[in-house]
C-alpha cells in the first residue's frame, strides 16, 4: 500500500512522502461499538511497570521484570492486540497489561512489604456475545475474569476469594460462601494508582480504574508528580466511555452518565449505586446492634438460600461493618426507589438507558465512585450478571471471523504530514517499539537513496529529519528488523474448506479437513439466537456453532484422515428455555455422509 503526500515547502519546492506500510486489515462493523470501541491507540508500545516507590518517583519503568512465582523475560506489547466478529460473537486477543505504567505494588499502606507477584503476559484470547439475552434467573459471578476492559486487562467483580466458613476466612474458588470478602476494603492497599493488581500474574481491576479513564479522557486528571489519577475537580461535561465489556455482552461505563436515563439532553451527572453499608442509614439492620444474623435479600435472591442459612461473624474490630460483600444492602429492598435524588443503578449496577454508542438505548453497567473519586461497592458490577454470561476464555475460534484489528507484527505504519521548516524535512510515523526503520529517499522513483537504516522508534512513534537539497523528493519508510518479543498468540479464526448442506451432504475424510454444516431444521425451530448446548456428526463433536437465522444452524467441523465414513447421524441440542424442562432436539438419521 503507497500513501503519498505533498506537502508545499518553502521555495516553493514539493515534498512526496511514499510510506510503504507493512500489512493491511480490514475493518467491518465500523458502526458497532462491541468491535471498534477497543482501545487500541497504543498496541504497539511495550507494557511498562514501577517496581517501586523510587521508580515512580524517577520515572524509570520496567519492560522486562522478574519477582516472586512471575518473570517477564522478554517485553510484551501491551493490551489489545487482536480484535474478530462474527455474528453472534466479538473476540479479543490480549496480553493482559495496561496502556498506562503499571504499578508498583505493595501489601501494606506503608509501602515496606512488597507485593509477591508481577503481572506477566496472559495470552488472552476472550470471547463476548454480540446479541445479548436477558435471563429470567440470574448467575452469580465467581473469582477471575468476568469480563475484559477496552485496554485488555481483566474485569474482576468485588470479591477478593476468601469468605467466611468455620469461624475464619478461608480462600477458595468457584462462586465462595455466604460471607464473601470485599476486595477493595480487604485488598486495596495492594493495588497500585490504577485500582490494579495482579493474582498469580494475571494484571486485573476490581474497581474504577482512574488510568484507563484518563487515557479515554474520561472526567479524570494526571499528577505527573505523584503519577496519581485523581477525579477532577470541575464539573462533568460529558458521558463516560465504555470502560469494557462483561461476559454477558452488555458495556461497562465510566461513573457519568445522562441525568435522565432515556434523555440523552438531560445533562450529564454521576450514577449513583444503589447500596449502603446496612449500619442503620436508610433503614438497613444496623449489623453492630443486630450481627451478621441474616442475608440481605439481594444475596438471598441471587443464592437460592434462606437469609439466616448461615451466620456471619461478629461485629468487632477484626471484622468490621464493610468487610464483606453482604454487609452491603441494596436500596431497592428498603422500599426506596431509584431516582434524580436517591440512586439511579439496579441491583447488578446497571441501568436501562441511552448512550452515545447506544442512542436508541441499551442496558449498561457504571463504575460506581464517590464524589470525591473514591471507588465504592458494588465498584464495576453486582454480584449477579443482568444478563446471561455466556462469554469467557477461549483456547481458539471455531468459526469463521472477519478481521477487525490487527497489531504486532500485523500493524500498518501510518506516515504523519511532514513537518517542513527551514529547508528540514521531519517524517514521523506509527511504529512498532522494538523495530528498526529505514528511510529512502528518492527524485525519479527510480534510483532510491538510503538515508538511514537506524531509526528507533520511541515507544509507538518514531521520526527522522532530512535536509534535501533537491527540488522535489519521495520519501519511503521499512520497518527492517524487529526485537524479540513476548507474543500475546496468534492467530483468526476458523477456515472453511467448505459448506456442506445437512440433510443430503457429504465429504471427503481429510487430515484437518475443516467443513461448515448448513443444518436446516423443521417444525417447531427455536427462535433466532437461541443458545445450542451441542451439534454433533457421528462421534465428532462440532468445534463451534451458530444460529444467526431462525431454522438454519452453522456448524463446524474438523474431519480427520480416520473418521469412520458412511451415513453419519447429525444431532443439534438447543439450551432448555425458561419455563421449560425439555431441551429442544433435533436428529437427522443418516444426515451426512463422510466418504473414504
Amino acid at each position: 500500500m503507497k500513501i503519498q503526500i505533498h506537502t508545499p515547502r518553502k521555495n516553493n519546492f514539493t515534498i512526496v512522502l511514499a510510506c510503504m506500510c507493512l500489512a493491511f486489515a480490514v475493518t467491518v462493523h465500523a458502526v458497532d461499538p462491541r468491535t471498534n470501541s477497543w482501545f487500541t491507540t497504543y498496541a504497539g508500545k511495550y507494557a511498562r511497570i514501577y517496581t517501586s516507590d523510587v521508580n515512580k518517583t524517577n520515572g524509570n519503568a520496567a519492560t522486562t521484570w522478574s519477582t516472586g512465582n512471575t518473570s517477564q523475560v522478554l517485553p510484551v506489547y501491551c493490551g489489545i492486540q487482536e480484535v474478530y466478529s462474527s455474528s453472534n460473537w466479538v473476540y479479543i486477543r490480549s496480553s493482559g497489561l495496561g496502556s498506562h505504567v503499571m504499578g508498583p505494588w505493595y501489601l501494606n499502606a506503608q509501602h515496606t512489604q512488597a507485593f509477591p507477584n508481577y503481572p506477566t503476559n496472559e495470552h488472552v484470547l476472550y470471547e463476548i456475545p454480540r446479541n445479548p439475552a436477558v435471563p429470567a434467573s440470574k448467575t452469580r459471578n465467581s473469582g477471575g475474569a468476568i469480563g475484559y476492559f477496552v485496554d485488555g486487562v481483566a474485569m474482576f467483580n468485588s470479591w477478593d476469594a476468601y469468605y467466611y466458613t468455620n469461624g475464619a476466612d478461608t480462600q477458595g474458588g468457584g462462586n465462595g460462601g455466604y460471607w464473601n470478602r470485599d476486595a477493595y476494603v480487604n485488598e486495596g492497599a495492594s493495588f497500585d494508582p490504577n485500582n490494579a493488581h495482579q493474582a498469580g500474574g494475571q494484571h486485573h481491576y476490581h474497581a474504577n480504574p482512574p488510568a484507563l479513564r484518563y487515557l479515554l479522557g474520561d472526567h479524570v486528571d494526571f499528577n505527573s508528580v505523584t503519577k496519581a489519577y485523581p477525579e477532577s475537580t470541575n464539573a462533568p461535561t460529558k458521558h463516560s466511555p465504555i470502560l469494557g465489556w462483561v461476559a454477558d455482552g452488555y458495556p461497562i461505563y465510566g461513573p457519568y452518565g445522562c441525568s435522565i436515563s432515556n434523555d440523552a439532553s438531560s445533562g450529564v451527572r454521576r450514577m449513583i449505586s444503589g447500596y449502603v453499608l446496612r449500619n442503620g442509614q436508610f433503614g438497613s439492620q444496623n449489623l453492630t446492634n443486630v450481627g451478621r444474623a441474616a442475608l440481605p435479600q439481594w444475596a438471598v435472591r441471587l443464592y437460592g438460600v434462606a437469609s439466616n442459612v448461615m451466620a456471619g461473624p461478629a461485629v468487632n474490630t477484626s471484622f468490621p461493618v464493610g468487610r464483606y460483600m453482604e454487609d452491603n444492602d441494596y436500596l431497592g429492598d428498603l422500599g426506596i426507589k431509584p431516582g434524580t435524588n436517591t440512586f439511579d443503578l439496579d441491583e447488578y449496577n446497571g441501568r436501562w438507558c441511552v448512550t452515545p454508542e447506544f442512542p436508541n438505548g441499551t442496558y449498561a453497567y457504571f463504575v460506581s465512585i464517590s464524589s470525591n473519586g473514591a471507588p465504592t461497592f458494588p465498584y464495576n458490577i453486582g454480584r449477579g450478571y443482568y444478563g446471561n454470561p455466556t462469554g469467557g476464555a477461549i483456547g481458539f475460534i471455531a468459526e469463521p471471523v472477519a478481521t477487525n484489528f490487527l497489531a504486532g507484527t500485523n500493524s500498518v505504519s501510518v506516515l504523519n504530514s511532514p513537518a517542513v521548516k527551514n529547508g528540514a524535512v521531519t517524517l514521523t510515523w506509527s511504529a512498532l517499539e522494538g523495530g528498526t526503520y529505514m528511510v529512502q529517499s528518492t527524485t525519479n522513483l527510480t534510483a532510491w537513496v538510503t538515508n538511514s537504516t537506524s531509526v528507533n522508534p520511541v515507544q509507538n512513534s518514531a521520526a527522522y529529519t532530512n535536509n534535501p537539497t533537491d527540488n522535489y523528493r519521495f520519501y519511503r519508510v521499512a520497518r527492517t528488523t524487529l526485537a524479540s518479543f513476548d507474543s500475546p498468540g496468534t492467530g483468526g479464526g476458523f477456515t472453511s474448506g467448505g459448506t456442506y448442506p445437512v440433510p443430503g451432504g457429504s465429504v471427503s475424510r481429510g487430515t484437518g479437513t475443516n467443513i461448515t454444516l448448513s443444518i436446516t431444521l423443521s417444525g417447531m425451530t427455536p427462535p433466532a439466537g437461541a443458545p445450542i448446548t451441542s451439534v454433533t456428526l457421528g462421534s465428532l463433536t462440532a468445534l463451534g456453532s451458530t444460529y444467526a437465522t431462525q431454522g438454519t444452524v452453522l456448524a463446524y467441523f474438523s474431519i480427520p484422515s480416520n473418521a469412520t465414513t458412511g451415513a453419519q447421524n447429525v444431532v443439534v441440542t438447543f439450551g432448555i428455555p425458561p419455563g421449560q424442562t425439555m431441551a429442544p432436539t433435533f436428529t437427522f438419521t443418516g444426515g451426512f455422509t463422510i466418504n473414504p
